[in-house]
């Protein structure tokens, strides 16, 4: 197994870089969309809601006091309602939902020494899918579905853990094994539910879902998906340096010290964790978390001191540069999923057709 490796200040510069990155494309962001809206009014307006919100904390604890802020606002209503209402969930969502899904990806293929692992191998993107389905299908409310979709990927990845408990040869194939056998099962399960959905109706929306999207996010949704994305990554950032371990083997890792069985166990259910409530908020967003990582790595190379780190910041300024081009390149929207495949799909072939393969 070839390993790449680089100084610590080459590192420490990629990754600087990275952040820097992350931070222009961020800020470009809200510059982009069907109505106009410059730098200057962008960043007033950003920073007037933090110091409106500062203000309300302020007053909550120490009681009301004069008001520092003017009462005139110098841009339109419109403006501001675009600038809150629309582009800052929908940019936050991409930001996060990018960084979960490099970082599970950059997890699995370390836990499972294959370079082709992503977020999809134990099932948690066809549960999702299948949940989401069910609740367009029942009539449920946004909120609904997107909790049904976090369930449902959970659900299916301790599915995919209590099979390989039980079955016999290699837990790490075991459990490859059984994501494949329940997302064939649950991607039967969508494909029937769409065959019985409204045509006109709900067919429609499940079918839009299943392609990801971010459009019409709200920040309550984010709010929600926001517990679950920082409870995995804290995990897998304080387990990071445990994970270059079980690049040693199994028999090594164990002479370290180190409970092989508990922290893959630790490592899936962080990674699981973050990848459900990312999909539960965006659809399914496929590739990212196979190719982002592999990016990241001929950047910073193998260690996952600097690899999940490089995989979260590049994942998310992927996932902005995408959800830009989703929204502004045709007259209509593109879902996100048509444009993260027309990436992912050419390298997972170039995976494939390659002889050496790395982690």
């Amino acid at each position: 197994m070839k390993e790449n490796t680089f100084s610590k200040d080459h590192t420490k510069r990629t990754l600087l870089l990275l952040a820097l990155l992350l931070a222009a494309v961020f800020t470009a962001s809200f510059l982009f969309g069907r109505y106009s809206v410059s730098l200057s009014d962008t960043v007033r307006i950003l920073v007037r809601r933090l110091l409106e919100h500062i203000e309300k904390m302020a007053t909550a604890l120490f009681g009301e006091g004069a008001s520092f802020l003017p009462e005139t606002k110098p841009w339109a209503e419109q403006t501001e309602a675009v600038v809150i209402n629309i582009r800052l969930p929908r940019i936050l969502a991409a930001a996060m939902v990018g960084a979960c899904l490099g970082a599970a990806g950059a997890a699995y293929q370390g836990v499972f020494q294959n370079p082709m692992a992503s977020p999809d191998v134990l099932g948690a993107s066809s549960g999702a899918g299948f949940g989401a389905a069910l609740a367009i299908l029942l009539g449920a409310s946004a909120r609904s579905i997107t909790l049904l979709a976090f369930v449902m990927s959970l659900l299916t990845v301790v599915l995919v853990y209590l099979i390989s408990l039980r079955a016999q040869g290699s837990r790490v194939m075991s459990l490859i094994l059984g994501g494949i056998m329940l997302s064939s099962l649950f991607s039967a399960g969508t494909s029937y539910i769409k065959l019985v959905a409204d045509p006109n109706d709900r067919l429609p929306a499940i079918t839009y879902w299943l392609m990801g999207s971010l459009s019409g996010i709200r920040l309550s949704d984010l709010a929600a998906a926001a517990v679950p994305m920082l409870i995995g990554t804290a995990v897998l950032l304080l387990l990071r340096w445990r994970i270059n371990i079980l690049t040693f083997g199994e028999e090594e890792a164990r002479s370290l010290g180190v409970n092989t069985n508990l922290l893959r166990l630790a490592v899936i259910v962080s990674a699981t964790l973050i990848t459900a409530a990312g999909i539960s908020v965006s659809g399914l967003i496929g590739w990212v978390g196979l190719v982002i990582p592999h990016f990241a790595r001929r950047l910073v190379g193998s260690n996952f001191r600097q690899l999940l780190p490089a995989s979260m910041l590049l994942g998310a300024a992927f996932l902005l540069v995408a959800d830009n081009l989703s929204r502004n390149l045709l007259a209509v929207e593109i879902p996100i999923g048509i444009l993260t495949a027309f990436v992912g799909a050419p390298f997972f072939i170039h995976l494939l057709l390659q002889r050496e393969k790395t982690l």
